[in-house]
């Protein structure tokens, strides 16, 4: 349902709170006139993208986390939870409250009630107001990005992700590999297999905290975390009696298709990480939006950057640089390159249809969630 059909539903105290919020001369006790105004306010290009940018911080997060979620329609809990994942520390120690943030929205006429007698205690978002949103947020992150010429070299890994699922698969399949009493592979085995994969990472230290990136994140190097996951996930592989063992559909993987793998490798990642970066998609929706050229990665983090929320001991620039920007790259959707200005990234077009495709993923997106 669209802003004008919202409005309509609206009773006349909140059509009266929305043009107080605005300012608009009208009369309070016309409906009809009230509802024209509020339109004609918000209909204007200029008045919306002045509204985007006085945001903060927290409602920027709110916002964007409202735009990428696929429910149609939100409990006052549900909303309560958006809003305080959209608040950093320093704000909620402030006491900035997660209610209002809902209130400000709802002030401002970007929430309403339900129109039904089952939803009028739900909430959503006017469906055309999410998609200016979307546009003016994209026009304003695009203006801040710092644009260069092709670097000399640059890494592209292309669908490689799938090739190294069927070298480890295959290599499953062809070797008896024992597992520790925690269920962990050996490093003669783990280091055997980075020689058979095509991109091969340095094997996890014993320094340092690894953990909320996935099941096996704690023991394996990145790349090889995501891959080990994935075919665990999907009982490609099992751990039993201290050994780990291809399963049937593991077999049946080896002849699966690469392109259709791919896509169901960047599904798992953004559920597997979800846990960590809960609005990870809207993050590769804008990285695509800005980088379709070569741009450099400061800028990217300069503009991106104000999204994400530290988690434990990863700030928000290691959780872009580390868990979203090298990802990509392992799914083969950026190229990373060396410049004169710095780092530079730019989206393949095999990146850009999957990051656009975040504008709509629906279905299941809870974390991965995996048995003990």
């Amino acid at each position: 349902m669209n802003l004008a059909d919202m409005l309509t539903f609206a009773d006349i105290g909140q059509l009266n709170r929305i043009a107080d919020y605005y300012q608009c001369e009208c009369k309070p006790n016309s409906k009809h006139e009230l509802i024209q105004s509020i339109l004609t306010t918000l209909g204007s290009r200029p008045f919306f993208e002045q509204q985007v940018r006085q945001l903060n911080q927290a409602d920027q997060r709110f916002l964007n986390n409202l735009l990428f979620d696929p429910r149609q329609y939100y409990g006052m809990e549900e909303l309560v939870a958006i809003a305080r994942q959209s608040m950093d520390k320093k704000e909620s120690e402030a006491g900035a409250s997660p209610r209002d943030l809902i209130v400000r929205f709802n002030k401002s006429g970007w929430l309403f009630n339900g129109t039904t007698q089952q939803t009028r205690y739900l909430y959503q978002v006017p469906q055309d107001l999410k998609l200016r949103f979307r546009d003016v947020l994209s026009t304003h992150l695009r203006t801040g990005i710092t644009k260069t010429t092709e670097p000399p070299m640059y890494r592209d890994e292309y669908h490689l992700l799938a090739d190294d699922l069927k070298l480890f698969l295959q290599f499953v399949q062809q070797h008896e590999i024992a597992l520790n009493a925690e269920g962990m592979m050996y490093r003669r085995s783990q280091q055997q297999i980075m020689e058979h994969l095509h991109i091969s990472e340095e094997l996890v230290g014993k320094a340092g905290w690894r953990f909320g990136y996935g099941r096996s994140f704690k023991d394996y190097p990145d790349r090889f975390a995501l891959l080990y996951d994935y075919a665990f996930h999907h009982r490609l592989v099992r751990e039993e009696q201290g050994t780990l063992r291809l399963s049937p559909a593991g077999e049946d993987k080896l002849g699966a298709e690469k392109t259709a793998e791919m896509i169901q490798l960047f599904r798992f990642w953004l559920r597997l990480y979800k846990g960590a970066i809960p609005n990870l998609s809207s993050i590769v929706y804008w990285t695509g939006e800005c980088a379709s050229e070569w741009s450099t990665a400061e800028s990217l983090f300069r503009q991106i950057g104000p999204f994400i929320q530290p988690f434990y001991y990863d700030t928000a620039e290691a959780i872009y640089d580390n868990r979203i920007i090298k990802m990509m790259l392992h799914l083969g959707m950026v190229r990373i390159g060396e410049h004169e200005e710095g780092r530079t990234v730019q989206m393949t077009a095999w990146g850009t249809r999957l990051a656009a495709s975040c504008r709509s993923i629906s279905g299941d997106t809870t974390p991965i969630m995996f048995d003990k």
